[in-house]
């Protein structure tokens, strides 16, 4: 390393400094004709408009969104066609009561989407339809189907065995 190349660092020892024409990419949106942010990025100064189109109309909505505690209006088209329900709706509604900043948020909506998948499975049994999770999943293929469906109703019912003798009292 040259003397050239060197820096003194706050705690003494020699750094050394980068070249930025060495560097590939490097300040390629230095360019204000090429600004990736365009047009979103706040401007504060005199250096153009800015945001200089116009919001296209909100959806209409008939079912309950929820919506961040930062935000003061909702993007323009926003998903309907799962409105929050059920135990995993109370949750996520718990979550939109907290900041996005908070942990307590984002792990509510991560226990109301395993919550979520459980009620599915409840819902499909309810419906009349045997779920096969294992094929759902990705983890067995169609044409195996047949075999995972047992092995799953053989775990499921040796699941429930399991608790049950676990629950019952000793003698």
């Amino acid at each position: 390393m040259s003397q050239n190349d060197k820096a003194i660092s706050a705690a003494g020892t020699a750094v050394r400094t980068i070249d930025p024409t060495t560097v590939v990419g490097w300040g390629i949106d230095a360019d204000p004709k090429n600004d990736p942010t365009w047009p979103m990025r706040d401007r504060s100064g005199d250096d153009g408009r800015g945001m200089d189109w116009t919001r296209p109309p909100v959806q209409t909505v008939d079912v309950e969104i929820l919506q961040s505690v930062e935000h003061q209006r909702r993007p323009a088209v926003i998903g309907v066609s799962t409105p929050p329900s059920g135990v995993s709706g109370i949750l996520r509604r718990q979550a939109f009561r907290l900041s996005e900043s908070q942990w307590g948020h984002w792990l509510l909506l991560i226990l109301a989407d395993r919550v979520n998948s459980v009620e599915g499975l409840f819902a499909d049994v309810g419906r009349g339809r045997m779920p096969n999770p294992l094929v759902e999943m990705g983890l067995v293929k169609r044409s195996h189907a047949r075999p995972a469906a047992i092995a799953t109703a053989a775990l499921a019912v040796l699941g429930v065995v399991a608790i049950v003798r676990a629950a019952r009292p000793r003698r």
